[in-house]
């Protein structure tokens, strides 16, 4: 074999076969179903504790808790036996059964006085057993001694115990009284089907059907369950809230997933509840510290869900919009994100603070653009930068088109092409704190002959970059604390492919950050507790070793105080010193590219103008959108929706709801429908072909799900 350097070089031996039909196979050899081993597996008469030892080993550990709980259950069951007792023996001395029957033929009156002669004589009648029992234990006591009050009070514990027990697919026994709800659920199932039933998930002839049973699983219970045919597992997610109210725990200590993939369906939800809240704990140290370089490739250590589990975010080919209220975290979960990027040496790095504090100093070492304050000569080298990057992405690009398809296959960088030091296209990051301050300033500027606010023109290059840039190795890491339409263009962030959500003050900022229903999908930063520092919904673009198939998530991030962070920032100098890729600030040659700038803004303006990609709507507008789904069908869905209809399904105020549809292009009318009984009633709503011009005029291209 002769290799690319022309070297001749031994091959491998090639080995040649032939594939032999199972009827083929020896008769003379034994096959698997004949083996002892394999009878023993397969045979209904052998128990199944008995057939592997992982099935011996669960049966020795439900034997080991059925030991333990004996006792407790025993005495559970034969407290219930004796209220149980009691209330059959007062029916029946009260001769229940009797004066209900003469209630409901309204005889009451007539059968008062048999009645209360039957009454008179049962009472009779227990006296007179009570008295002879106790003769009967007096005389067998002095007889036999001690021993016959044993015996007697074992069989009455037995049969007490029998008639108060919790029978198989029932609920048993309603309690006397009424109390605090624990989780019992853990180990009786039915609890959790009454939870569901009470939560409004199941009807009241419905059930679950258990497909794995609760286990332990780090601080907490876990349970896998199959909803009713028709029941979506969606619906459980939006209505979280509810289910952890009827399991009497707070919602912070229910995770609920759908389960997807081969082992799932629409209708399959796996629960897990905390023992006690499980962001009470101290936060963990990121895992970054622990190595010496990261991979900007991987995924970066973000931080764990409520069960523990590591959750990664992805950063290359995608982009990140990270949004709070002041002191939430918002710039500790912005670092956690850069420090991935820091400790490859490979990676280029845009960092601007307009915050104007010191949180990003310690990166300067290792930043190829840096400053840090809101002046308006920060406003405008941040312009610069950004006409830098565009340039830079259209030429990657261009050379790009160049290389061969083994080392560009697909028209993005790949980790050759952002290693090679000779394409120079090396993975890029842009990273913006309090990133609502460039993208509100007034200040005009020229952009190919016309005067625009520059806040306008840099949410227009950001945009770009956002669309543009990841596939060249372009990432942006934007953070917030003032999540509006204003401060943050639904144009960009409509192409932010990563979210994360800290607290907010409500629904609607937080849908701002995460996107449209998010909150009618069960998630809603807005809920989180102000005393979960570091605690937010991240809604990745991207797979995570934690709820991979989850459309989103609660993480608590990593802790990284400012010690930390300085170590890492010091590890990225050196390690960018050692590979020889220090460059511009970081080397005091930062200087202000001489770029085309009517060329940059001409192709920023045809991509906001020629793009397809469709921005989010504005509600109530996307709702409505939603709740119709393939009723806006211009050929067979309704011609007509009423208000009063879209007013109930959506939960709105009518009147505010209105005006907001007015407002956005879209009025109501007034038209004739039909009643049920032939008749036609005049109301007034939505023509469904004004809907869709309204979404027409938004940006979309079709109005449909």
């Amino acid at each position: 074999m002769v290799s690319r350097d022309g070297e001749i070089v031994r091959a491998d031996p090639v080995l040649e076969a032939e594939l032999v039909d199972d009827a083929a196979r020896d008769p003379r050899q034994p096959t698997e179903h004949g083996t002892i081993p394999s009878w023993w597996r397969r045979s209904p008469r052998v128990p199944t504790a008995l057939k592997s030892w992982q099935a011996a080993r669960h049966a020795a550990k439900d034997g080991a808790v059925w030991a333990l709980r004996s006792p407790t259950r025993f005495t559970g069951a034969v407290v219930r036996g004796v209220v149980a007792a009691a209330r059959l023996w007062r029916k029946w001395v009260t001769v229940q059964d009797y004066r209900d029957a003469a209630e409901q033929s309204e005889k009451l009156a007539d059968k008062f006085t048999e009645i209360r002669a039957l009454t008179l004589f049962r009472w009779k009648v227990t006296a007179a057993v009570a008295a002879a029992t106790a003769v009967v234990v007096l005389v067998t006591h002095l007889l036999y001694g001690s021993v016959v009050l044993w015996i007697g009070g074992t069989v009455a514990a037995v049969a007490l115990a029998v008639l108060g027990r919790r029978k198989e697919g029932s609920p048993g026994r309603k309690p006397v009284l009424s109390g605090p709800r624990s989780m019992t659920w853990t180990m009786d199932p039915q609890v959790l089907v009454d939870a569901f039933r009470d939560a409004k998930l199941i009807g009241k002839d419905e059930t679950l059907r258990l497909v794995e049973r609760a286990s332990r699983q780090g601080d907490g219970w876990a349970i896998t369950v199959d909803l009713p045919a028709t029941r979506k597992a969606a619906d459980v997610i939006k209505n979280r809230e509810a289910l952890a109210s009827a399991l009497a725990v707070d919602e912070v200590q229910l995770i609920v997933e759908r389960v997807r993939g081969n082992g799932g369906h629409a209708g399959r939800v796996a629960l897990w509840v905390a023992d006690e809240d499980p962001y009470a704990a101290p936060s963990v140290a990121t895992p970054l510290l622990r190595v010496e370089h990261w991979d900007a490739w991987r995924p970066v250590p973000f931080g764990q869900d409520a069960r523990g589990r590591r959750v990664y975010l992805p950063l290359v080919w995608t982009s990140l919009l990270i949004g709070a209220i002041p002191r939430q975290g918002k710039t500790f979960a912005e670092r956690l994100a850069a420090a991935g990027l820091i400790l490859d040496p490979f990676t280029r790095l845009y960092v601007a603070d307009f915050k104007g504090g010191k949180d990003w100093d310690a990166c300067q070492p290792c930043a190829h653009r840096f400053f840090s304050g809101d002046e308006e000569e920060n406003l405008f080298a941040f312009k610069a930068w950004l006409e830098e990057l565009v340039s830079e992405t259209q030429g990657r690009y261009a050379r790009m088109r160049l290389l061969d398809d083994e080392t560009c296959p697909e028209s993005k960088i790949t980790p050759q092409i952002s290693r090679t030091p000779a394409l120079d296209m090396p993975i890029t990051a842009v990273i913006v704190d309090e990133a609502h301050i460039p993208l509100e300033c007034r200040t005009q500027v020229d952009v190919e002959g016309k005067r625009e606010p520059l806040g306008k023109y840099l949410g227009d290059l950001l945009t770009w970059l956002a669309k543009k840039g990841p596939a060249a190795g372009i990432v942006v890491v934007l953070a917030t604390q003032r999540p509006d339409g204003t401060s943050l263009p639904t144009s960009l962030r409509a192409v932010l492919g990563s979210r994360f959500a800290l607290r907010v003050m409500d629904w609607r900022d937080s849908n701002i950050i995460l996107g449209e229903q998010m909150n009618t999908r069960g998630y809603d930063s807005s809920k989180l507790l102000a005393s979960h520092k570091g605690v937010g919904i991240l809604r990745p673009d991207g797979e995570t070793e934690a709820g991979a198939d989850a459309l989103a998530m609660t993480v608590r991030t990593y802790y990284m105080p400012n010690k930390d962070w300085k170590e890492i920032c010091r590890r990225g100098r050196a390690l960018r010193e050692a590979a020889g890729t220090l460059s511009g600030h970081a080397i005091g040659a930062e200087s202000t590219p001489m770029l085309d700038h009517a060329a940059v803004a001409k192709a920023v303006g045809a991509s906001n103008v020629d793009e397809s990609e469709p921005t989010e709507l504005a509600e109530p507008l996307a709702s409505v959108v939603d709740y119709l789904g393939g009723d806006l069908d211009e050929e067979d869905g309704r011609a007509f929706v009423p208000t009063a209809e879209l007013v109930e399904a959506l939960g709105v105020e009518p009147t505010s709801f209105g005006r907001q549809m007015s407002d956005l292009g879209c009025r109501s009318r007034r038209e004739r429908i039909p009643n049920a009984d032939g008749s036609v009633r005049q109301v007034r709503g939505y023509f469904t072909a004004d809907i869709r011009a309204a979404v027409v005029a938004a940006g979309h291209e079709e109005a449909g799900p």
